[in-house]
């Protein structure tokens, strides 16, 4: 566990020098040459695949510090379960984080599929919008006031993707049992350019 709370504290850190514009120096070229034997990622990162948010830049970290899967809506299918499983396996990493985002165009995709169902979109767009729809459902259901369904349902579907990571497979729950991996979650803001990390994390 002590390994999960130094990457998340270095990922806080990282955060900080890019909201404050004081991005350190990762020298690439040496980073380059000296990745080419291997890796060792840090944090694995489970993101959106929205252009805005680049893991490695919105925590400032250099070529082979993280371990990045991106997909729309961070949602959490089998690849993205495979991925975290190699990567925890494979390079002992011991923190993977639901990186969410203010913003989302698959939140708003799946608010506007679930307001009023299109029969024009396509099956493979509609896959995410399954995946993201659960955690949005009872929100809408609840008659969440429209200026509020969209911040909470981002957060809503990070704690989702989450959990079902945490679930996800046998050895990513043994990993975790043992306290040989952190899964939380977290939200990145476009406005500040600040993580917020809100779930999952172990107190004290």
């Amino acid at each position: 566990m002590q390994i999960a709370l130094e990457a998340l504290n270095r990922l806080r850190e990282g955060n900080k020098r890019f909201a404050a514009n004081q991005l350190a120096d990762h020298a690439v070229q040496s980073s380059r040459e000296q990745s080419v034997a291997g890796q060792k990622p840090f944090a694995i990162i489970l993101g959106c695949s929205d252009s805005r948010v680049p893991a490695e830049l919105i925590f400032d970290q250099g070529l082979g510090d993280l371990f990045v899967i991106r997909v729309a809506g961070n949602i959490v299918a089998p690849s993205q379960v495979g991925s975290v499983e190699f990567a925890a396996a494979e390079f002992g990493t011991r923190l993977v984080v639901v990186l969410g985002h203010t913003q989302c165009g698959a939140i708003r995709a799946t608010i506007d599929e679930l307001v009023q169902t299109s029969d024009n979109r396509s099956p493979n767009l509609r896959s995410i919008v399954d995946r993201i729809r659960p955690a949005v459902q009872p929100l809408i259901n609840a008659k969440v006031p429209a200026t509020e369904l969209m911040n909470q349902a981002v957060r809503a579907n990070i704690i989702t993707s989450a959990e079902h990571l945490r679930h996800g497979s046998d050895i990513i729950e043994r990993l975790i049992q043992s306290d040989d991996l952190l899964v939380v979650g977290a939200e990145y803001s476009l406005e500040t350019g600040q993580v917020e990390f809100f779930d999952g994390i172990p107190m004290g």
